[in-house]
């Protein structure tokens, strides 16, 4: 025979889901919002697991300004299912990633979204962004001084919209704010790491992996430095060092090419630092690593062949700069990035 006490606690409710409101404007790229909703929601598809709870942990929202159909940055309709200003409170926001057009992000274009976002940082939310959802969030004005990471691609243009936020494009998640409840994925695909991080924050690292498993998604446990291109900074207006650079886009892999950049063209070391914010010797080595990386993807040479193709003498040194600029060995590099057989364009012949 039970006593009151079993009684109640048999008859009382399970944990309450986590309320996810998942932020869509006009700029938004469909495939990260959609892929964060469907995999945050999907816990009742997922195979019976000793990580999966009967309970879904999240139930998520697609909020907006405005409830109803709303046209994506790739002219895809969504249907926004509540506006923001019927919540008062939430456990989660995240934005994702949105497209920025050749004017960049317009400041003030979405008030209501950014004092919403304020106030449930206030009342205790999550704030969360995938990509480059961060410049939204960025007006909340809640990230000043707190670090956050954004699609590389996007970098300069977020150091310039708001230089108070320190970021590191090269990461691919960062938690930051007294509470941890600053959370920030890096380029596109790292929306995998964001909802598996959430998982595994309020689900337990056995769920995350249940779903990771299923999904088939990623952590990207190496970083984002794989995946960057080198581009030395040219908005310094220094003609010269312009000259130089170009120079030494071409000449990089010859015998000591500094020597030659400064017979050439005179210039210090102290103005080509200055204006590119790198040593010289640090530029070089990135154009001859972004060389070797494309070297790596699209031929069969060795990485010794490589080594020298791209101006080492000595491949152990150059695996090791590779590394250190890379995050990976390159043969790690090559596996990574190589287009796979089974996707190469079939031979015409037989």
């Amino acid at each position: 025979m039970m006593t009151g006490t079993q009684q109640e606690a048999e008859r009382a409710p399970g944990p309450q889901p986590l309320h996810v409101s998942l932020v869509a404007l006009p700029e938004a790229a469909v495939s990260t919002l959609s892929g964060i909703f469907d995999v945050m929601n999907a816990f009742s598809i997922v195979p019976p697991d000793d990580g999966i709870t009967k309970t879904p942990p999240f139930h998520v929202e697609i909020v907006g300004e405005r409830a109803g159909s709303l046209t994506l940055a790739s002219r895809v309709p969504l249907v926004v299912q509540r506006p923001v200003a019927d919540i008062e409170r939430t456990d989660i926001v995240i934005v994702p990633s949105v497209v920025l057009g050749p004017e960049g992000w317009v400041k003030r274009r979405y008030p209501e979204l950014v004092d919403w976002c304020r106030r449930m940082h206030v009342r205790g939310a999550l704030i969360c962004s995938a990509c480059s959802g961060i410049f939204l969030l960025a007006e909340t004005g809640v990230f000043d001084g707190a670090d956050a990471t954004v699609h590389f691609g996007y970098a300069q243009t977020f150091r310039d919209a708001y230089p108070e936020v320190p970021i590191h494009p090269e990461q691919v998640l960062v938690v930051a704010g007294h509470r941890d409840e600053l959370i920030t994925s890096g380029a596109s695909m790292t929306w995998h790491d964001l909802v598996l991080y959430l998982i595994a924050r309020h689900a337990g690292a056995t769920a995350a992996q249940t779903v990771a498993r299923y999904f088939a998604l990623q952590w990207h446990q190496d970083g984002l430095a794989p995946y960057m291109v080198f581009e030395g900074r040219r908005d310094h207006g220094d003609q010269a060092i312009q000259t130089a650079q170009d120079w030494l886009a071409a000449h990089f892999s010859v015998a000591n090419p500094l020597e030659e950049m400064v017979r050439q063209a005179g210039l210090t070391e102290r103005r080509f630092t200055r204006a590119t914010g790198m040593s010289p010797i640090a530029y070089v080595q990135r154009l001859r690593i972004e060389e070797a990386k494309r070297r790596l993807e699209r031929t069969e040479a060795s990485v010794e062949e490589i080594s020298w193709q791209v101006g080492y003498e000595e491949p152990a040194f150059f695996r090791r700069l590779f590394r250190r600029i890379t995050g990976l060995a390159p043969g790690n590099y090559r596996r990574r990035f190589q287009v796979p057989a089974y996707a190469k364009r079939p031979s015409s012949h037989g």
